[in-house]
């Protein structure tokens, strides 16, 4: 159906009943929430972020030769004891049980034991059309139990799209982003007119002048169905690239959007809402309780218990998927939960594949004001202190870093996406930061058996490839495009990558 009926749905309950107040969240509640985490922690003041105006006076720091003023890694094959680890057994129950302890305490947060039941229920179940795909979509909400708390409901919202002549079950990608239907089936036109119908009726009952408009103009409808859309044309005249959920679908993979923030909000005055609100019984967080990227990679890991229940997915192979926010928030899924297979991890800068333990472009100090610290465990606050009972803080303080988080996903499937700063994907993000994480890590996958990027381990010195150069042969992946904030060009490398890995053969169109 066109806008002019959406706008029409909008605009006819307004005439029955006053206009329900909206309501946003406060800056002054966050502010309050980020004021008390630091008081439970015994921090006096925090050291401010850089700015990303290279303008400014506090601007951030670009010159490379500045950047690593720490020389060491926290080695992740060496146990807390200091013994080597040697063996995949000595990794899976010593040596990865430490790293997830590390970066539960200090840095995301962790899981409650207590947190309450999903039950999902299938709102939408209807056949469609995308790029010209048959497929069966489902729109769904996962209900969390509230009977403990019922002040807070969490429903979290979830879209689910497989081919429909599919011969088996399909891989799928879960993607963080908007929960909504593709291409919403459509009645047809004799059902479209009775609807035309009903809201003329509607609205001359309402305004009784509007008939001798419609008196004049018989033939204007008020609803009409959608025209099929076609890809528009790149500049050159060369055909588009079609959406990344096309180019799954055409390649026989299904996919599925979870809204984060029908999870939790991306605010820190949500964190007495949403799931992380619900658990505490809308009480602040304690230190250690988990910020806003455990609490979406734990509704992620509840859209993969539905996942695991339809016929119609291979639930061994489906991937996490995000960019920015929502590629830290993929990445910290990937590691913490080993029932996803693979992950496109798209421009997740700090506090996801960047190392913290380098100053370039965002600091820890930005994540840890009171714009950002909602995503991190208060703990973390720690490591932007100023003056503190437990003194300045500093990255180097913390037991972990952003190459053992990518660690925590081998020997699993991890796609590392970036795009260029000169066309949108900011310095800010520090790409190299990430480059030189993925091959820290690198050391991990081989140990378990699996491919890295195959530069060696000089994590601090070993070339970034330049931008269209993937290294794609192993289960750790790199690729920069030669686009913006976004990993959709990657979309087409990461397909293939996966498929060959998973020994997959597409089929035939």
């Amino acid at each position: 159906m066109t806008r002019k009926l959406q706008l029409l749905c909008l605009l006819l309950p307004c005439l029955a009943a006053p206009a329900a107040a909206q309501q946003f969240p406060s800056p002054a509640a966050a502010e309050q929430d980020h004021r008390n985490m630091m008081d439970q922690l015994g921090i006096r003041s925090l050291r401010p972020g850089p700015s990303g105006n290279e303008s400014a006076p506090n601007h951030a720091n670009y010159d490379t030769s500045l950047a690593t003023p720490f020389t060491a890694l926290p080695d992740p094959l060496t146990l807390d004891d200091g013994r080597p680890v040697t063996t995949p057994a000595l990794w899976r129950e010593r040596r990865r049980p430490e790293i997830v302890a590390g970066f539960e305490r200090e840095v995301y947060g962790r899981v409650p034991a207590d947190v309450p039941k999903v039950t999902w229920r299938v709102l939408v179940h209807e056949r469609e059309f995308v790029g010209f795909v048959p497929v069966i979509a489902e729109r769904l909400v996962g209900h969390v139990d509230n009977a403990a708390y019922p002040a807070i409901s969490v429903d979290i919202a979830m879209t689910v799209v497989v081919p429909a002549n599919a011969p088996g079950p399909v891989p799928v990608l879960m993607m963080f982003g908007p929960s909504r239907l593709p291409a919403p089936a459509q009645p047809p036109q004799d059902d479209v007119d009775s609807i035309d119908a009903a809201l003329k009726r509607l609205l001359v009952r309402t305004d009784p002048s509007l008939q001798a408009i419609f008196d004049r103009y018989p033939a204007y409808q008020l609803v009409t169905r959608a025209s099929p859309a076609f890809p528009l044309a790149a500049p050159g005249g060369q055909p588009a690239e079609p959406p990344p959920t096309v180019q799954l679908l055409r390649d026989g993979w299904g996919y599925a959007s979870i809204d984060p923030g029908s999870i939790q909000d991306d605010n820190g005055a949500g964190l007495t809402r949403g799931i992380i609100g619900l658990v505490n019984h809308g009480r602040p967080r304690k230190p250690d309780d988990w910020g806003a990227l455990r609490a979406w990679a734990w509704g992620a890991a509840r859209g993969l218990d539905y996942l695991e229940t339809d016929s119609a997915v291979d639930a061994k192979h489906v991937g996490i998927e995000g960019v920015s926010r929502y590629g830290k928030a993929a990445l910290v899924t990937l590691a913490f939960e080993p029932r996803f297979a693979m992950g496109l991890i798209g421009s997740s800068g700090k506090g996801g594949a960047t190392l913290l333990r380098r100053n370039f472009g965002e600091a820890v100090e930005n994540l840890t004001g009171s714009g950002e610290y909602h995503w991190m465990a208060g703990n973390f606050l720690k490591v932007g202190a100023a003056e503190a009972a437990s003194g300045s803080g500093s990255a180097s303080r913390l037991p972990v870093d952003a190459h053992e988080l990518i660690a925590l996903c081998a020997p699993r499937m991890v796609f590392v996406s970036y795009g260029v700063p000169a066309r949108g994907d900011a310095s800010w993000l520090d790409h190299r930061g990430s480059w030189m994480a993925a091959v820290a890590a690198g050391k991990v996958f081989r140990l378990l058996g699996a491919r890295d990027l195959g530069v060696g381990d000089d994590w601090r010195d070993a070339p970034m490839p330049p931008p269209l150069t993937g290294l794609l042969d192993g289960q750790l992946a790199w690729r920069q495009h030669d686009g913006g904030h976004t990993d959709a060009p990657n979309v087409s490398y990461f397909i293939q990558w996966a498929d060959r890995l998973m020994g997959r053969t597409p089929p035939r169109n």
